[in-house]
């Protein structure tokens, strides 16, 4: 089983089969309008634009669990995500990242590194939709942390 195995919806409630990234270095975080890491949103849609065509992807998956930070519905997060943020990446309906009612996605992602903590909790998986590593939400996109692992993934 990979990441790409799995078909999610998309935040316009449309089949988002995982199988599109098949190839690809994918970074999956849980994302949030009203949070305090919501400032991530330009750093995460400057990696998806810088590395997009070497062959890299960003999956936004909105999340409500923690702290009530995304309440709104899809219209408003979309609406949120394009114009203060200019997002381009895909992002999923809202799901839970923890608990009983994970999604399939995050209990594939969570199964060896562990559950979100807080929003904006990123996981790599390299181009054969296996789970490199997590970065807790204190990790900022565009440190050089999180560049040197993307740029290890993609050179596999």
């Amino acid at each position: 089983m990979s990441f790409f195995d799995l078909t999610l919806k998309s935040l316009d409630g449309k089949d988002l089969p995982l199988s599109a990234f098949r190839g690809k270095v994918v970074l999956a975080v849980n994302v949030a309008s009203e949070c305090g890491y919501t400032p991530q949103y330009e750093g995460l849609q400057k990696l998806h634009a810088a590395y997009g065509a070497r062959g890299f992807a960003v999956i936004g998956f909105p999340c409500n669990q923690f702290g009530g930070q995304e309440p709104g519905g899809p219209e408003a997060i979309r609406a949120f995500c394009t114009s203060r943020y200019q997002v381009t990446f895909p992002l999923t309906e809202k799901v839970e990242v923890k608990g009983p009612g994970q999604s399939p996605a995050f209990a594939f992602l969570t199964a060896d590194l562990g559950e979100p903590r807080w929003n904006f909790t990123k996981y790599l998986l390299g181009r054969d939709g296996q789970v490199i590593r997590a970065f807790p939400s204190g990790v900022e996109p565009g440190g050089p942390e999180l560049a040197q692992a993307i740029e290890e993934a993609l050179a596999e």
